[in-house]
């Protein structure tokens, strides 16, 4: 990463993992891919890595396609080859943030779990180590490339595999609450939590097995309202938005 201005304050973070699921390409209540939600994203995270931040996103693909809907017992289609499908529309996603993101000017690289080597590179490790000290924006995509695991889990595990300082969980809502803001208009909105609070309370912030791993590895979690804008600077620069879940105390 190129050294800071003489003078200059250090950034909070070194190298983030920014979770972004699938309803970050559309609009509210709506499927599919729309490029001026695509644009919104690519120009806050473009913006964001051009502080001296290495970025890696983890896409979901809900807004094309939720392995869910193929499980409800009416399908012949098994869970798993579901899940694979969903996979697959996460690397949708990710072509259409890359050609967004090099449409502004930045260098990227896509690289999936599941190899496609016609559009992406094979996901590993030390290559995305590297891709990220050359300050390129790394898109990663196919989750894990297992089924039976969801793009939270992923994201926590490339974090954890990448020496992420923190996990940033984008999200619709500002942060994490005392129940769902969309339906309780005085639901609480917490600015800090701990792993403990998030058990006690089962509150919905990740998958149960995603907020395992960054429990055990003491890997901080922000989460935050990607729609407003210059909420991904913001959090990929350290200040405080949304809600941070920090490991519990001692």
């Amino acid at each position: 990463m190129t050294d800071p201005a003489p003078g200059a304050v250090p950034l909070p973070y070194r190298r983030v993992v920014l979770k972004i699921s699938g309803e970050g390409f559309c609009n509210p209540r709506e499927r599919g891919i729309v490029m001026d939600c695509v644009l919104h994203i690519a120009r806050q995270t473009v913006q964001a890595a051009r502080h001296g931040v290495q970025i890696a996103i983890v896409l979901g693909g809900g807004n094309i396609l939720r392995g869910a809907q193929f499980t409800s017992g009416q399908t012949c289609v098994h869970e798993a080859t579901a899940h694979y499908m969903g996979m697959i529309a996460t690397v949708m996603n990710g072509l259409a943030l890359q050609d967004a993101m090099e449409s502004l000017g930045a260098d990227t690289r896509l690289m999936t779990a599941i190899r496609m080597d016609g559009v992406a590179e094979p996901y590993i490790r030390r290559r995305a180590r590297r891709h990220l000290e050359k300050e390129r924006i790394v898109i990663l995509v196919a989750g894990t490339g297992s089924p039976f695991v969801t793009t939270d889990t992923a994201a926590a595990q490339r974090a954890l595999e990448l020496d992420a300082d923190v996990l940033l969980k984008a999200t619709r809502v500002d942060g994490v609450f005392s129940d769902d803001p969309e339906r309780n208009p005085h639901a609480v909105l917490y600015p800090e939590l701990t792993y403990d609070d998030v058990h006690r309370q089962n509150l919905r912030v990740m998958d149960q097995e995603a907020i395992a791993k960054c429990r055990e590895y003491a890997l901080p979690i922000l989460v935050f309202n990607f729609r407003k804008e210059g909420n991904i600077q913001r959090a990929v620069g350290g200040q405080r938005v949304g809600t941070l879940i920090r490991p519990d105390l001692a």
